[in-house]
């Protein structure tokens, strides 16, 4: 994984002693919060409901067990002993005290990790596929170029004050695990038909108010040119976006009015200006940041089939993990594991200092020391020989990680909610848990097969319920409480956006309404093999309708 260099280290220490000069201006009332809040926006403060919120950047998912450690310290010498981890592939803590923020970010930048960029109308963190650079179907490892994105955009002047937050993201298979098609830009890293590295390039996706998918607007961008392509997007989003209204202002609405054959022509134009300057990379540039991601030394271990065939027969709760939680290694005596955030009744995304410090253990002795954050609020152990499987699920169990839901019906994303946000209309939260509780069994999970339920406190969609095969909206309505159903949405390479069956549900309506979906799926499937997503593209929402309202033709509210 990626280290700092002389001028990482330069720069974030300087960005840490020029923001403690701040708070304590704050804090002394010699600046306002009105004046104070471009500042800490900058160093991914916020002021949310009941404290600040602190939002630390990972970079693509990527931690190694010393920042995680790192992570764990915070939670619990800062914090309230937990942390929750984001669709962006972050962790935000959610009750620093602002006179503590500094220490915090002096303990951030001794283990290579900062807030820069989490937040304001900038480019923020580069995310992508979090099985990169261990998956057997990737074509190759995305993460060096996110890296080349994250130095290229990092305080870029000319994007530093964009007419709206801006986001990228990455991904090296054709099994998008990364959601690039909800992104302002999307690279999809391939090769054409002379073997070479490239990128089919998306713009214009994105959620919230107004959810877009993005248009594709180059099939094939060689690697040279990552930079120089993406800048003459970044310029042309940066002279046309509107600046006059925000909810007008991200680039998916500049899309959508221009026309895609028109923003892509000017694209083109100011591409064709910048494509032989000093933006292009050279391939040694691209070789060297590359092998900072080299994959660790996989030394053979065929013994292990034998020992997972044995451990499957002694333990019930093991097979059903390794089942669930487990994927397939590029390397055939290993596998990627998939720590879920989401046991039973639990906040999703949300683990504890011991947790931390614990699964920090696992990765430094049986994952080569590296974890990586999901989109989908989980951990991953990247590389786990799978002679080491059941080691590491008895050391999930001791620490309560060993839930084998992952993409199962309480595998739920969800956004912290009026529980905390002062953007919200609703709470996420205890609607996530109590749908927990309901699907708690693993055989009816099971019987229900892949299935991505998504949960958003407002119209904002942080926790993408515009792409979850149900996603819920809390919305407010005549001061109380009320709750969207949308069906049919996905963020994978088929990306879709969920429609709104009807009118909204009470809070105590809502896990009765999932649970009416879910059986109108059971019983129209056409076998056991059909998800989801694909009964209702090919049913469509009438008889979802039906069922929940008594009508096809259910008004929405």
């Amino acid at each position: 994984m990626y280290r700092y260099d002389e001028f990482d280290h330069a720069f974030v220490d300087a960005r840490v002693s020029e923001f403690s000069d701040q708070v304590a201006r704050r804090l002394s009332g010699e600046i306002t919060e009105d004046a104070f809040k471009p500042l800490r926006l900058m160093n991914g403060v916020y002021l949310q409901l009941h404290a600040y919120m602190l939002r630390i950047a990972i970079p693509y998912g990527t931690l190694s067990s010393k920042q995680m450690r790192m992570l764990a310290h915070i939670a619990r010498t800062y914090d309230k002993g937990y942390g929750h981890f984001t669709t962006r592939q972050n962790i935000q803590f959610n009750w620093p005290a602002l006179s503590d923020i500094p220490a915090v970010l002096r303990d951030l930048a001794s283990v290579e990790m900062h807030a820069i960029q989490t937040s304001g109308n900038c480019i923020r963190n580069v995310t992508a596929d979090h099985f990169a650079g261990a998956a057997a179907d990737e074509v190759a490892d995305p993460r060096p170029y996110a890296e080349i994105l994250r130095q290229w955009s990092s305080v870029h002047p000319e994007f530093s004050f964009l007419p709206r937050k801006f986001k990228i993201a990455v991904t090296g298979a054709e099994r998008d695990r990364a959601a690039i098609q909800v992104h302002d830009i999307g690279l999809h890293l391939k090769k054409n038909a002379a073997g070479e590295l490239g990128f089919a390039v998306y713009v214009g996706g994105g959620q919230g108010r107004t959810p877009m998918i993005a248009k594709k607007i180059r099939d094939f961008l060689p690697e040279k040119d990552l930079l120089s392509y993406t800048t003459a997007v970044m310029r042309v989003y940066n002279l046309h976006g509107r600046r006059d209204n925000k909810y007008k202002a991200r680039i998916k609405i500049l899309v959508h009015e221009t026309g895609t054959e028109e923003l892509t022509r000017q694209i083109e134009a100011e591409f064709a200006h910048l494509v032989d300057t000093e933006l292009k990379l050279p391939d040694t540039d691209i070789r060297a940041i590359e092998r900072y991601f080299a994959p660790p030394v996989l030394v053979e271990r065929p013994d292990g089939e034998a020992i997972l065939k044995q451990a499957q027969l002694d333990s019930r709760g093991f097979a059903e993990w390794l089942k669930q939680n487990v994927v397939t290694h590029r390397h055939p005596d290993y596998a990627a594991v998939t720590i879920s955030l989401k046991g039973v009744g639990e906040i999703p995304g949300d683990a504890t200092d011991v947790q931390m410090d614990a699964v920090a253990d696992i990765a430094e002795r049986y994952g080569f020391d590296e974890l990586r954050v999901s989109h989908e609020q989980n951990l991953i152990l990247p590389h786990v020989a799978r002679a080491d499987l059941k080691a590491v699920y008895d050391a999930l169990v001791e620490t309560g990680l060993a839930t084998a839901n992952s993409n199962l019906i309480s595998d739920i994303i969800a956004c912290p909610g009026l529980d905390f946000c002062a953007l919200a209309n609703a709470r996420s939260i205890p609607v996530a848990q109590d749908i927990s509780r309901r699907f708690a069994s693993l055989e009816r999970q099971r019987e229900i097969g892949e299935l991505k339920l998504k949960i958003s406190g407002c119209i904002n969609a942080c926790g993408h319920h515009h792409v979850g095969h149900i996603g819920i909206l809390g919305v407010e309505k005549k001061g109380a409480e009320l709750y969207q159903i949308t069906l049919g949405g996905s963020g994978d390479e088929h990306t879709s956006i969920g429609e709104i069956v009807g009118r909204g549900f009470a809070p105590e309506e809502v896990t009765d309404a999932v649970e009416t979906v879910v059986e109108t799926y059971l019983g129209l499937r056409s076998s056991p093999s059909e998800r989801f997503i694909d009964a209702y593209r090919r049913v469509g929402a009438a008889p979802f309708k039906e069922a929940l309202y008594g009508t096809t033709d259910a008004k929405a509210a």
